[in-house]
């Protein structure tokens, strides 16, 4: 009986450990390499019928961010032919977190996402006010995508959006972006960091961001172990919806820290409203 018991023992450990080298391969080598398009809809009252794609944390330059998979995210958004791409900050790795690809200027990065084929709008996250905002900004207006901090634009008749600056790095002004638009008007809001929608007001339909990777690791009853924002998994990812407000957070693309993935592969948001 004994025998019989360390047998099974010993296959249980031997199984576990397999387990344990392929989640460890899975999630450092594989999933981080991974692309997918996650579609939703979701219903907003007062906005327009619309396909949003959603882009944030690119780092690119950082592990598994060369410039091929950068060329390969804009032409995966191109061939979904959406009517609004909103970039969501963190273009840039800055240098925290390993990198397997040579540093990519923000000149070259910009020069990709100027290759997306619908109007495109853009706010700044940490990570590039940590690199370089302002050079980050500029090249991005230099390949025409509309840059916002604390700041608005209308992008189609009645339909107008409202850029509020980085939670960590800047100071977010939702009432001087909110300011320049029209009472009345439909307004979606995109900002880098999630943790502003505590304090959005109502007059927001739609609120998009990004910043928290979701995790970057998802373990099965154990959930997302770590979470950067003040408020922990309440706005990890996905759509969320308080008080008849709406905020949608994309898991993103990139990783930081650490090279890793599990449970949360990079993606691309195409939100049909």
């Amino acid at each position: 009986m004994k025998s019989v018991l360390r047998r099974w023992l010993r296959r249980l450990a031997f199984a576990l450990l397999l387990a344990a080298i392929f989640a460890a391969v899975w999630a450092f080598a594989v999933e981080p390499r991974r692309l997918v398009v996650h579609r939703e809809t979701i219903t907003v009252a007062g906005l327009p019928h619309l396909r949003i794609a959603l882009l944030s944390d690119l780092h690119a330059g950082a592990r598994f961010i060369d410039a091929a998979k950068v060329r390969r995210v804009i032409d995966t958004i191109n061939a979904e032919s959406p009517d609004l791409v909103l970039l969501l900050g963190d273009y840039l790795n800055n240098g925290r977190g390993a990198r397997m690809s040579p540093p990519l200027p923000p000149e070259t990065v910009a020069a990709e996402l100027g290759r997306l084929q619908a109007p495109t709008y853009a706010v700044l996250g940490n990570h590039d006010w940590w690199f370089d905002g302002t050079r980050i900004a500029a090249a991005l207006r230099a390949h025409g995508i509309t840059v916002l901090e604390n700041s608005a634009v209308e992008a189609r008749p009645g339909l107008w959006l409202a850029g509020i600056a980085d939670a960590m790095t800047r100071k977010p002004s939702p009432a001087a972006a909110l300011a320049q638009i029209p009472p009345g008007a439909a307004v979606v809001a995109l900002t880098h960091n999630p943790d502003v929608f505590a304090d959005l007001p109502a007059r927001i339909a739609l609120t998009v961001a990004g910043h928290t990777h979701g995790g970057q690791v998802r373990l099965p009853w154990l959930g997302r172990l770590v979470v950067p924002s003040d408020h922990g998994e309440r706005y990890a990812a996905g759509h969320i919806v308080e008080n008849g407000r709406h905020l949608f957070v994309t898991t993103g693309v990139g990783t930081s820290i650490y090279p890793v993935r599990f449970g949360v592969p990079p993606e691309i948001v195409i939100l049909q409203l």
